[in-house]
């Protein structure tokens, strides 16, 4: 008999079985697909490193810390701060600590005003004094992003050129309709610590977590999916029998949001998603761009939200001696591949209108229909306990949390300590 049976191989599950093993407990964790991971996956190929859609880890995110063996992960670092592009024009906010060069041509950056970059240091103060945890506080009252930055006095113009496509790319809602508390507590983070990229992609996460997990105990079975969940008892489908029933004296649901609703009934895991399209380029390295390893933030629109110089920031996301750049639209996207393509494409040409951008080449496409969950003002609120379906089944995922890589790490650790008060 297995004592604890995990549902789901995304980053909640894969700590939930890993704390379970290492307290002793008979734990199986059952994916359906081939592989962990979840959201948080990377496709290798022809020297190419694909994360699934533009994702980064920020070091500072305590249950990232405690969690992950970032050292063995070979972190490559983002800039703090971003080049503002409009057609014709480029310029840069940085952070002066992280990024001295940058510190003279952020000073003079006229695309925000000297009050928003007094406004940043302030808020910055400000946040560095409040604990992580009270910050997500479902008690504090909230807003929107769009209106917290009003309500502080930043100008429309740094709103708009700057804040919106930074924290659209964040949220995937160029609107600032999220949530005020997930701005506060991510601003923080990103003061706090630094934002990477693992050298082998963002799919190393995920297989660090396995591979700590199984040498705590945890037996791991991807290709078999977890069908029905009734009391102690999962069906799971795969391998070389079509169904099999497996008793146990607690269960994790880890799954994505929609079936982890339909396994357990718990009508409050949030399934209202956020998704977006990610494309990656080559382009000749005679181009390459000046952005250094900061983001190229849309200052106009969202055609796309940003691009991502990767291969500059990660050298092993491509071969030698060739540039890879990823591109994020924000969204569902009715256009082809080919069509949103050509946009990047227009739009690079644009912001350098004295670099030659014709050689751009589409490499590959992500479009990720559940990238988010949808996360309003007062959503904290809502979000289902680890203990929200009947006994002895418990929740694990960022959606009883936060939706962030700290929300997936920090829940299967809660789940872990919830599923124990059902173990003898």
């Amino acid at each position: 008999m297995t004592d604890v049976a995990v549902a789901g191989g995304g980053l909640a599950g894969l700590v939930a079985a890993r704390h379970l093993a290492e307290d002793g407990y008979d734990v199986t964790l059952f994916e359906r697909n081939d592989t962990v991971g979840g959201r948080v996956r990377t496709v290798h190929d022809e020297g190419f490193t694909f994360d699934r859609g533009f994702q980064v880890l920020f070091t500072a995110y305590p249950a990232v810390r405690r969690e992950l063996d970032l050292d063995d992960l070979g972190l490559r670092y983002f800039t703090a701060g971003a080049t503002i592009a409009r057609d014709g024009q480029r310029s840069v906010l940085a952070d002066p600590f992280d990024s001295p060069g940058d510190a003279v041509e952020t000073l003079f950056n006229r695309e925000v005003r000297l009050g928003d970059k007094l406004g940043l240091f302030r808020l910055q103060r400000e946040l560095a004094q409040t604990p992580a945890e009270d910050i997500l506080d479902p008690g504090r009252e909230a807003t929107t992003i769009q209106q917290y930055l009003a309500d502080r006095g930043f100008s429309r113009a740094f709103v708009e050129r700057f804040a919106a496509p930074f924290y659209g790319g964040i949220t995937l809602d160029r609107s600032l309709s999220t949530d005020s508390r997930v701005f506060e507590y991510t601003f923080k983070m990103l003061e706090a610590g630094r934002t990477a990229v693992p050298a082998e992609g963002m799919g190393a996460i995920p297989e660090q977590l396995r591979s700590r997990a199984e040498n705590a105990g945890a037996t791991i079975e991807t290709g078999h999916e977890v069908t029905a969940v009734a009391d102690s008892e999962v069906t799971v489908e795969g391998g070389t029998t079509a169904s099999e029933t497996v008793e146990t004296d607690a269960v994790v649901v880890a799954t994505d949001p929609k079936r982890a609703r339909e396994l357990t009934g718990v009508d409050s895991i949030p399934t209202d998603a956020k998704g977006c399209v990610t494309q990656y380029f080559t382009l000749d390295t005679y181009s390459k761009l000046d952005t250094g390893t900061k983001l190229l933030l849309n200052a106009e629109n969202d055609r796309p939200n940003q691009i991502a110089p990767l291969s500059t920031v990660a050298p092993e996301y491509a071969p030698e001696g060739t540039q890879l750049l990823s591109a994020t639209f924000l969204g569902a996207q009715e256009q082809s591949d080919e069509e949103l393509a050509a946009e990047v494409r227009d739009a690079l040409a644009s912001w350098y209108p004295e670099r030659d951008v014709g050689g751009l080449e589409l490499r590959h496409t992500d479009r990720i229909e559940f990238a988010q969950f949808a996360q309003p003002p007062g959503f904290l609120e809502d979000l289902p306990d680890p203990d929200a379906p009947d006994e002895p089944v418990v929740l694990a995922g960022d959606y009883t949390r936060w939706c962030s890589i700290q929300g997936a790490l920090e829940s299967g650790q809660r789940a872990a300590e919830t599923a124990r008060e059902y173990l003898p």
